[in-house]
């Protein structure tokens, strides 16, 4: 393949694009108040919720990192989409209600009223940490990505600096309501150039029937046999035996849930958008259509990256000049499957289309990272900083929301060149780290909802322990990589650790942090009435709510709009099997 050039009308497109997208989150800026600059006013529209859920989640590290697993036959890592909605259907009925009836500010707030404040303060603090390592500095690490290809001379550290204070440059003044404005307009690009780059490779390969006959012949020949895949078939299921290395039928039962549920129900990334709606029919509304809009996120997303095997599996990059983690030119995609989704846009793209779809995935990263900026400062202003200097003016909480976000916009960039040490797929990187830090947090929220018995001693407990596990997986696999790389053996607790499958992790020290917490609770006083009597469910519920849902129509009824979302994920799920 020869290096990729830009022509300079799609150059401009790139230019103009990214100074119209900041002008427009500027215009959009909302900074009034707290409420307004933190929660956008709580005035958004179901729509609105539902795009802004969608793209916040199909952000630019997200659509990198499904092109990349698919290349690698991990075509099941749809998996994690289509769980989306049903969590989300989960999520509108359970959680939702309570989070906009103690109209917080974020989770970690939640959790306090439900426990106590040092619940709140562990749960903020493993948040602020996981925005940078995961949803900010993977944005950054996507945006690296394209332009290293374009721009091979200029250093990594260049390219995710500016980048990230470009993101900055409205999320700073602008706030939420910014940041949601501009998502919307990167999701609809996204989508649209996404079906574009589909139909090109598709139209490459000779349709459906050419990429299933291109991948048996492919498989015939023994080309996945390390993959354990021997035909089309078996690439395009989202079931897989147990010897699967990505995930396991077990993993997917057992373990993506989890990771699901921290994410769309307590990670303050997502929950801020939804905590911003107008009221709870259209938080409800907007989270379901979020649901919706990832369903066919495999035919526009992930399939792209299956055809790309055929496309360039034989292909010699060395001309691209893109690097490896070692600092090592790459000569063929497998060693950089990162680079599958620029790859395509770049070979299959005509001039004027490639400037405007690049132009939307970069200006998708940089509202993908201005979002984790805003979520991160509101964490640290309203958990710390309000705590602290509880007489500080509202106007004094946006000014310290503001300079939160400078010092994440440096961490963030740091870490940010270091990603590709870690994993050498984006999207194992994603999942790896969010195994290791969701667990406790899952098990602390979905005891504390359901269970009125659960206490604050049980939540700190149960989370200090889950911590102290979740160092020592963290360690364990970088002693493993490191061992890897030197090749020795690990120690044989290391290799034991190490050869239990994330997934299988993330469950194990969900179960170990449920048992934890309920027997700490037994064990101590029963939590205050308050504590149970307004954050805790109860069937009584169901009927309070009945009445309620029978004055509108049944297009506006959220429990039918829940059942067909259902079903329409069954109906996909099923074909796919």
């Amino acid at each position: 393949m020869e290096s990729i050039k830009l022509h300079n009308i799609d150059l401009t497109i790139m230019i103009v694009y990214a100074v119209l997208i900041i002008a427009y989150g500027l215009y959009h800026a909302k900074r009034k108040d707290s409420e307004e600059y933190f929660l956008a006013g709580r005035n958004m529209i179901w729509p609105i919720v539902g795009i802004s859920l969608f793209a916040a989640n199909i952000s630019s590290s997200t659509l990198v990192g499904l092109a990349s697993s698919a290349y690698q036959t991990d075509t099941h890592v749809y998996n994690y989409e289509w769980l989306a909605a049903i969590v989300l259907v989960f999520f509108a009925i359970f959680f939702l209600p309570f989070y906009l009836k103690s109209r917080v500010y974020t989770m970690p707030e939640f959790l306090e009223r439900r426990y106590d404040s040092r619940s709140r303060y562990y749960f903020s603090c493993i948040t602020i940490i996981g925005n940078v390592l995961i949803d900010t500095a993977a944005g950054l690490y996507v945006g690296n990505i394209v332009l290293q290809l374009l721009f091979p001379g200029l250093d990594s550290w260049i390219i995710i600096v500016i980048l990230a204070f470009a993101a900055a440059a409205y999320t700073i003044p602008g706030g939420l309501n910014s940041v949601i404005q501009t998502e919307v307009i990167q999701a609809i690009l996204l989508v649209i150039g996404s079906i574009i780059l589909t139909w090109f490779a598709f139209d490459k390969v000779g349709g459906w029937s050419g990429m299933i006959s291109g991948l048996d012949a492919k498989a015939a020949a023994g080309e996945f046999a390390d993959k354990g895949v021997h035909n089309a078939e078996e690439i395009l299921s989202l079931v897989r035996p147990s010897s699967d290395e990505f995930m396991p039928w077990y993993g997917l039962l057992l373990g993506a849930p989890i990771l699901g549920f921290y994410f769309w129900a307590n990670n303050q990334f997502m929950v801020q958008r939804v905590l911003g709606a107008k009221n709870l029919n259209h938080g409800r509304w907007g989270a379901l259509f979020a649901g919706l809009l990832k369903i066919p996120v495999l035919f526009i997303m992930v399939i792209p990256g299956t055809l790309a095997i055929m496309l360039y599996a034989d292909t010699d990059i060395t001309n691209l000049n893109y690097l490896t983690a070692g600092g090592e030119v790459c000569k063929n995609l497998i060693d950089c499957p990162n680079a599958t989704y620029p790859i395509l846009l770049f070979d299959l793209l005509p001039t004027g289309l490639l400037g405007l779809v690049l132009a939307g995935l970069l200006a998708a990263m940089m509202s993908s990272v201005s979002a984790t900026f805003n979520s991160a400062s509101t964490l640290i202003t309203m958990d710390f900083v309000k705590k602290f200097r509880p007489k500080m003016t509202s106007q004094g909480l946006v000014r310290a929301g503001q300079i939160s976000t400078l010092v994440l916009v440096i961490l963030a960039s740091l870490w940010a060149t270091q990603i590709d040490k870690v994993s050498d797929s984006l999207f194992e990187y994603l999942q790896l780290v969010l195994s290791f830090i969701c667990p406790p947090i899952a098990a602390a929220f979905i005891l504390g909802l359901f269970w009125k018995r659960a206490n604050a001693s049980g939540s700190i407990v149960s989370l200090s322990i889950g911590f102290v596990l979740a160092i020592i997986m963290l360690v364990s696999n970088v002693l493993a990589k490191q061992a890897a790389s030197a090749g020795v053996e690990p120690s044989s607790f290391v290799a034991f650790l190490d050869g239990i499958h994330f997934l299988m992790m993330t469950f194990y020290i969900f179960i170990i942090c449920t048992v934890i917490n309920i027997i700490v609770s037994l064990a101590t006083a029963p939590p205050p009435a308050d504590k149970v009597r307004d954050y805790t469910w109860s069937k009584s519920m169901i009927a309070e709510e009945t009445e309620e849902l029978s004055v509108l129509p049944w297009y506006q009824n959220y429990r039918y709009l829940a059942v067909g979302l259902l079903i329409i994920t069954a109906i996909v799920v099923g074909f796919f099997w």
